[in-house]
């Protein structure tokens, strides 16, 4: 078994969605990024690279190649988890922590949580997402980002 820490972080701009974990989340201010900016799907990502030992998805995903403009969080982690399971690990399961002031993401966490589940070929009760304010400190608490933490526990796959 293996672990994988991810982090992302983006700024909350006018004239974008707000997507997380692939859920459009009705909010006048979305993150601004090269991808759709799903900073969930982004850090699973990174976790489960960090874990598989394959680098971080500035690496395969990069911000200059045009072939990733406005590509979407769920897609960049499918592709992702396809390199992982090539190299012959499998996810167990996905800790999410994210952060952001507003919205509030209560109502949305189970659903956030489905498309994690489903896009790794988890069951629900594996994986997990909590929602944590910035007290009105900082970047966080401003309003000016919303980040995600993000930890992945794989193991070897004895079926491939």
């Amino acid at each position: 078994m293996r672990v994988g820490i991810g982090h992302d972080t983006h700024r909350l701009v006018e004239g974008r969605p707000l997507i997380l974990a692939g859920v459009t989340i009705p909010h006048p201010r979305g993150l601004m990024g090269h991808s759709d900016a799903d900073v969930v799907m982004h850090a699973v990502a990174d976790a489960l690279l960090g874990a598989a030992a394959l680098g971080d998805i500035g690496e395969h995903f990069p911000d200059t190649d045009p072939r990733w403009k406005g590509i979407a969080g769920r897609d960049l982690l499918a592709q992702v988890y396809e390199m992982v399971r090539s190299r012959g690990w499998v996810a167990v399961n996905i800790d999410v922590t994210i952060h952001a002031q507003s919205p509030k993401l209560s109502p949305y966490k189970q659903t956030m949580a489905a498309h994690l589940a489903e896009t790794l070929a988890l069951n629900l009760s594996d994986v997990n997402v909590k929602a944590k304010t910035g007290e009105g400190v900082g970047p966080v608490g401003l309003g000016e980002i919303i980040g995600c933490d993000a930890a992945a526990l794989i193991r070897a796959n004895q079926f491939d």
